[in-house]
């Protein structure tokens, strides 16, 4: 039967005890603590009815107190009870006891004490004496020693306790009957709870239960669904509104975590899907942006041009980055996270927001939307759009309906996150110095005009603002508006072992693939990209269900196709919204890709890797398309001119192979003839020159006459698309049209680079084993 009484009143009455007031506020139970609502009281009762009927003399003590962690049990009573195995909430955790030496322990998941030592029965047959007069103190849960650390604290109104209480006050408004409707509602659509269940206990019983069983987000949801299904209209409003900061960070946390809980990688096939934790290893994030690119090379102890590395002591957390203090130790508002492609941004981003959604990392932010470049795009293209004008809070509900009417936003004490990522796929420059300047969220402007002033800090002045985005398009957001900027510099020799690894559950797979990549030098400086790592054991994984695979070295060539390939295949899905069945590149995408090549071409013969936006006028190409759209280049930092570079030197050389090839293959032309070489016995006439054999030889003449690094991985890479499968198998339909006749004349340059290598070995003894190199690139077939 319900007691009528209010559910304060209730809970307080449970540890009521006879000492005074005092003694009541000190002993007041927290609301909540799973599987033991019923009082403490109801039970000595029953206790006592029960030793009355068998005659046994039963002592009624006075109910003990709820303690908190690391206090000790009552001396008197030496009894520690634990409790189910179950999802716990805050204050499950914090009343459980620790057990006194000798001290007795009650399992009572355990329906006889058949377990329970002989000894310890004898025992508890004893009287229960309390060995000091009174109870130890309650002790207050530890506050968080700091505002930075994780993983943070929630906010009061989307705690327990108040999602407790409200849930409490709102049931116990209710009418017997209609109590007992709203639990025959409730059970019937749960499937996770049975009719004894929802019926048995008292209310707070009902409350903890569903809580411990549902969890909160659930809970809430369905109780307000329930409230409406039996016609409570008022009851489930006022909840709503009670916890509506909690329930739009539950959506909030439910579309992240359907988002981002699964990773599609690759051509997405139906069925087919990764769980994100079963691959992810967090790659370094630096706080000193010196660009992100590996100096490391085979043959060459430096670049040409010296670049930078972050030293260990500057990188952060990815959960930490949005705790990172601005130089004066105020707290950060505008972040800046930025790397080349390949580097893992989107990874990354997805991590930071699956770890919130999934309560592991910043409790403490309240709200975290994702609001990407490409939103806003998407907004001002959009041609049907109420005047192409909206204010930020319409902005937010047009994606976020949930947050409709959320005026705290503006409050001191509502800390929430907008992740702001893809700043190149807002195809026009932003105005940053003259756009109007908006000082509320309620002003409707154009979308380029909110995205600068959020950035500004007039709009969502409460916010704090993660940017992410390529280093080209990073670098137009004025300093003034950057609290901290850092830098992705993927994955270390360690973390490229870990992600190989972690990925399959055959461990002698595993090995096998970490082994086999690590014969080529070249291939373990590239994977530091994450976006390597994954191609190598997308492509080890496959030749390995080949029998015989792996008894040679893996070749180096079709992995750097591949990552031509891809990253202009993104260019094409990202800026220009092709679908996957659409990625046919056109003349103006061969044009880009080739004239690419040529610039990497010419540099490489000036033995350069910098170059700068004239630079690429020379070559007739968009300095964008380059730059920022190709995925192969990145900006590096500079404080007059901007500079450029290819993502790795060794790309540089691989994109001048493929401009010789392609000119050779496409025009017939020997781009690499010039009257400064000699031209050799080998050949007479200069159309001699213009076969396989004689590009080959051209190559060659110009690596060996040259200081060792400068030509050498040009020439294997030059190599490498000679081989059929890249340059009919793998290029064709993208730099190549289909049924193209294939290249002719390889046996003839196998004989002349055998021949060079045997000249080496007398003369060139350092060459050898790159020639070799060029060879095997050339001629091995078991891929």
């Amino acid at each position: 039967m319900t007691r009528n009484m209010d559910p304060d009143t209730e809970v307080e009455s449970i540890f009521r005890h006879e000492n005074g007031e005092e003694e009541k506020k000190k002993w007041t139970r927290p609301p909540s603590s799973y599987g033991s609502m019923k009082s403490d009281s109801d039970h000595t009762m029953e206790d006592v009815e029960e030793g009355k009927e068998e005659g046994v003399a039963v002592t009624v003590h006075p109910p003990l107190p709820v303690v908190q962690p690391d206090v000790l049990i009552n001396d008197g009573t030496r009894m520690q009870m634990i409790r189910p195995d179950s999802p716990e909430t805050y204050y499950t955790m914090n009343t459980q006891h620790t057990k006194q030496a000798g001290g007795l322990v009650i399992d009572t998941r355990s329906s006889d004490l058949g377990d329970v030592p002989e000894n310890d029965l004898e025992d508890a047959d004893e009287p229960l004496l309390a060995d000091s007069p009174e109870p130890p103190m309650p002790v207050e849960p530890e506050e968080t020693t700091s505002e930075n650390s994780q993983p943070g604290t929630l906010h009061p109104e989307q705690d327990l306790p108040h999602i407790f209480k409200s849930i409490q006050n709102v049931l116990t408004s209710l009418p017997f009957k209609d109590l007992l409707t709203f639990k025959t509602w409730f059970y019937q659509w749960e499937r996770d709870l049975t009719q004894k269940q929802a019926m048995e206990g008292d209310l707070l019983d009902f409350v903890d239960m569903i809580l411990e069983k549902l969890g909160q987000d659930r809970s809430l949801s369905h109780t307000i669904q329930t409230l409406n299904s039996i016609g409570k209209i008022e009851e489930a409003d006022t909840l709503r509104i009670m916890c509506k900061r909690a329930l739009v960070r539950f959506q909030l946390q439910q579309e992240l975590s359907r988002k981002y809980k699964y990773i599609h990688e690759g051509v997405v096939q139906a069925g087919k899907q990764t769980l994100f934790e079963c691959i992810y290893v967090e790659p370094q994030i630096s706080t000193c942006g010196y660009g992100g690119v590996d100096p490391s090379h085979e043959f060459r102890p430096h670049p040409p041009t010296n670049l930078k590395v972050p030293s260990p002591h500057t990188f952060v957390g990815l959960n930490d980055l949005l705790r990172l203090q601005k130089e004066d130790g105020q707290p950060a508002r505008t972040v800046v996270t930025t790397g080349f492609a390949g580097m893992g941004m989107s990874v990354s981003k997805a991590k930071f927001c699956l770890n919130w959604a999934e309560m592991r990392a910043n409790k403490d932010l309240q709200f975290v939307f994702k609001l990407s470049f490409r939103n806003f795009w998407t907004l001002r293209q959009n041609e049907s759009h109420i005047a192409k004008t909206m204010s930020i809070m319409d902005v937010l509900e047009y994606y976020y309906p949930e947050s409709k009417d959320m005026k705290y936003l503006e409050d001191e004490d509502c800390k929430f996150v907008v992740v702001m990522d893809s700043l190149d796929c807002y195809r026009e420059p932003l105005d940053w110095l003259n756009a109007p300047v908006i000082n509320d969220n309620v002003t409707k402007a154009t979308p380029g005009v909110l995205v600068v002033n959020i950035v500004r800090g007039t709009v969502l002045r409460g916010a704090c603002v993660w940017i992410l985005g390529r280093r080209t398009a990073i670098s137009q957001i004025p300093p003034q508006f950057i609290d901290v900027f850092t830098e992705i510099q993927g994955f270390s020799d360690t973390m490229k072992d870990e992600y190989l690894t972690k990925r399959y559950e055959d461990a002698a797979l595993a090995a096998k693939i970490v082994a086999h990549y690590k014969l080529l030098p070249s291939l373990v400086i590239l994977t530091r990209q994450p976006f390597v790592c994954w191609m190598v054991a997308t492509m080890f994984k496959r030749s390995f269900k080949y029998r015989g695979y792996g008894e040679n070295p893996p070749r180096l060539t079709p992995f750097y196709i591949n990552v031509l390939v891809v990253q202009m295949n993104r260019r094409l899905e990202f800026y220009y919204g092709k679908a996957e069945n659409e990625l046919k590149w056109s003349p103006e995408d061969k044009h880009v890709a080739t004239k690419i090549g040529k610039m990497a071409f010419k540099m490489l013969e000036k033995d350069i890797s910098v170059f700068c936006e004239e630079d690429v006028k020379e070559y007739g190409v968009s300095f964008t398309e380059v730059t920022l759209l190709s995925g192969l280049c990145t900006e590096l930092p500079s404080s007059d001119v901007k500079r450029f570079c290819f993502i790795h030197f060794s790309v540089q050389e691989f994109m001048a192979a493929v401009y010789v090839f392609t000119m050779f293959r496409e025009e017939s032309k020997n781009v690499l003839e010039t009257m400064l070489l000699p031209r050799t016995k080998f050949f007479a006439s200069k159309d001699q020159t213009r076969s396989v054999a004689g590009v080959v030889q051209s190559a060659l003449t110009r690596t060996l006459n040259s200081p060792l690094g400068h030509y050498d991985m040009f020439l294997r890479f030059l190599c490498g698309l000679l081989a059929p499968d890249c340059h009919d198998n793998q290029l064709a339909g993208f730099l190549f049209r289909y049924h193209m006749p294939k290249v002719g004349g390889l046996d003839e340059t196998q004989r002349l680079l055998q021949q060079a290598i045997k000249t080496a070995e007398v003369k060139n003894r350092d060459r050898v084993g790159n020639l070799k190199e060029c060879l095997r690139e050339m001629s091995q077939t078991d891929e």
